[in-house]
């Protein structure tokens, strides 16, 4: 028989589980910190050019939840991987209210600086890095504040750039976009409204021969109009949905639902004419990484902060259609 006792047992249960839940998506998995590899040879990338790529996406640098001491600790751990290749792929700063007083953002570009990598470290960056800097929004150009700090800390930053790097004799392209969102007219405007900064086609246009393509590009939305040329695209932005209750991420807001939220996608893109011929364009490939912060609140629950690493030249991970 169904008690009264039992009944509050039960309640006095699920409200302990609630306050424990809340707990530890605040206390504890925002300050966890995972490795997640992914490994895979998309189309275009030769199989005998191995290369490790170590993704640091939106850290939202503030105290208590992303102090310095944190910083360090992630540029330590990031260390450790032995990685080829170290791409920062934006939101440094954070904007939640339940901060102390904001770090200084040379301080943390200095202690990114301390990345070690043979072919580097290299940045882009994200929309709350436009969002924050009153002057780079009134402008409508960058490096906004944060930018500057990273090159200060001698980071190369890429906006609408692509250089050429080589490993083990093997050239490929680094290609980073500026934002998709960077420019907020008024922030009572829908999402839609507002203005990217990014320009991929000036991007890749500077690409001068064959090689392979490595694109970072803060928001993954930009994915469906990446082309085939371009062998991986490297995103942040979603922090995984910075919740994941059983496939359900109320905190991934982009136009495409949980589309590209978080983790290896592999999608075809053909034009209009090829698909009436019944063509199909090769297979493009997408990593979004679940990121290291917190964003609007200092949150975290199934999806721990993580470093994200990519071995290119090895064998496929899958991946989602």
């Amino acid at each position: 028989m169904f008690s009264r006792r039992l009944f509050l047992q039960g309640l006095g249960a699920a409200a302990l589980g609630s306050l424990s839940t809340a707990a530890y998506a605040v206390g504890i998995e925002p300050f966890r910190l995972r490795i997640q590899p992914h490994h895979l040879t998309p189309p275009r990338w030769p199989r005998d050019l191995k290369l490790t790529a170590a993704l640091i996406a939106d850290p939202h640098i503030c105290d208590p939840w992303m102090g310095l001491e944190r910083v360090k600790y992630i540029v330590d751990r990031t260390n450790a991987l032995k990685p080829d290749i170290i791409l920062m792929l934006g939101d440094y700063v954070a904007d939640h209210r339940m901060q102390y007083d904001p770090i200084p953002p040379q301080a943390w570009a200095d202690c990114f600086a301390k990345f070690s990598a043979p072919l580097g470290t290299h940045a882009i960056l994200g929309n709350h890095d436009w969002w924050d800097d009153e002057e780079a929004q009134q402008s409508g150009s960058g490096p906004t504040k944060y930018g500057q700090a990273l090159l200060n800390a001698g980071i190369p930053l890429y906006q609408n750039r692509a250089v050429r790097l080589e490993k083990d004799g093997k050239g490929f392209w680094l290609a980073g976009l500026d934002d998709q969102i960077a420019l907020v007219p008024n922030w009572k405007l829908k999402r839609g409204n507002w203005l990217g900064v990014d320009d991929l086609s000036s991007t890749l246009a500077q690409v001068t021969d064959d090689a392979p393509i490595l694109l970072m590009a803060h928001e993954p939305d930009i994915f469906d109009e990446v082309p085939e040329r371009v062998s991986l695209t490297v995103s942040g932005h979603t922090h995984g949905g910075q919740i994941n209750f059983f496939g359900y991420r109320p905190g991934y807001p982009a136009k495409h639902g949980n589309k590209y939220a978080y983790g290896h996608f592999v999608g075809t893109q053909g034009t209009s004419i090829g698909k009436h011929l019944g063509l199909t364009a090769e297979p493009r490939h997408l990593v979004v990484s679940g990121g290291l912060g917190c964003s609007l609140l200092p949150i975290r629950f199934g999806v721990p902060p993580e470093i994200t690493l990519v071995h290119l030249g090895s064998e496929k991970s899958g991946g989602t259609v």
